[in-house]
């Protein structure tokens, strides 16, 4: 340890006891000046009405109670009466606005879910699964709202079953996509896009992994369509094995005649 002279350690001591109580100034200063618009002490949402542009009652195309009662519950909770009604809007929108599912349908066959992007009427198995993703957790206390999710599990594995390269698909069957003519692979009926994307095949997994979370572990659903599960997951390993590459360029390779995609990935 090197011990600093009397003299030139005083100064050292004055110079950081000025350097200090420079900053304490400062940061009393900024406090005094900004005070005023302080968001956690003067909220001025709590004088402004914020228009509802959630979708009447009616209009809605599925009401779940177990989402409506959390949304009164954050609302009590939140004191920002701005981020309450940013979540009263945001939350509900994927039921309120992209789902189509049918009640009565689903109580006497299996459950059938389908849900647009948004803006466009074709369902991505990526974007479905994240959309549904939230509402998980409200399964329990909600019937109809778990057939809803295990609809849009069953519509997945049609269309993974159908064309596991595909990210988009539509309800009808049948319908043939714009794109049809312009894609140098074979696209088959009821395909929007066929844009070969990983995370496709992983969201789906994904939604299924929590949902068995979410129910305890059980799984009614996966032996109750036993075959159909079992058929899904065979594709999505089959898919990924397929594709696993170890060397290569990263180029993409597309064969319209052997129907069938080479994705060539560089692999550290």
């Amino acid at each position: 340890m090197i011990l600093l002279p009397q003299h030139r350690y005083r100064r050292y001591l004055f110079i950081i006891g000025f350097l200090v109580g420079i900053c304490l100034i400062t940061a009393c200063i900024h406090l005094w000046l900004y005070e005023d618009i302080n968001p956690i002490k003067n909220d001025i949402s709590s004088t402004i009405n914020f228009p509802q542009v959630r979708r009447s009652i009616t209009k809605r195309r599925f009401t779940s109670s177990a989402v409506e009662s959390l949304i009164q519950e954050i609302k009590r909770k939140i004191k920002n009466k701005e981020l309450a009604w940013l979540f009263e809007n945001c939350f509900p929108n994927t039921l309120d606005t992209t789902v189509d599912f049918d009640v009565q349908t689903a109580a006497q066959n299996h459950p059938d879910t389908y849900v647009i992007t948004g803006d466009i009427d074709a369902m991505w198995l990526r974007d479905s699964s994240a959309q549904i993703h939230p509402y998980l957790p409200l399964m329990k206390h909600d019937k109809k709202l778990r057939q809803l999710i295990e609809g849009v599990l069953l519509r997945q594995f049609i269309c993974i079953q159908r064309d596991p390269y595909a990210n988009a698909h539509y309800k009808d069957l049948n319908r043939i996509s714009e794109w049809k003519h312009m894609d140098e692979t074979e696209m088959r009926d009821g395909v929007h896009e066929r844009k070969w994307e990983l995370d496709s095949l992983c969201y789906v997994l994904r939604l299924m992994h929590s949902y068995w979370k979410e129910v305890n572990h059980d799984l009614t659903f996966f032996h109750d369509h036993k075959e159909e599960f079992k058929k899904t997951i065979r594709i999505i390993l089959h898919t990924m094995k397929e594709q696993r590459r170890y060397n290569g360029s990263g180029n993409v390779k597309k064969h319209k005649v052997e129907n069938s995609h080479s994705f060539l990935c560089q692999c550290i």
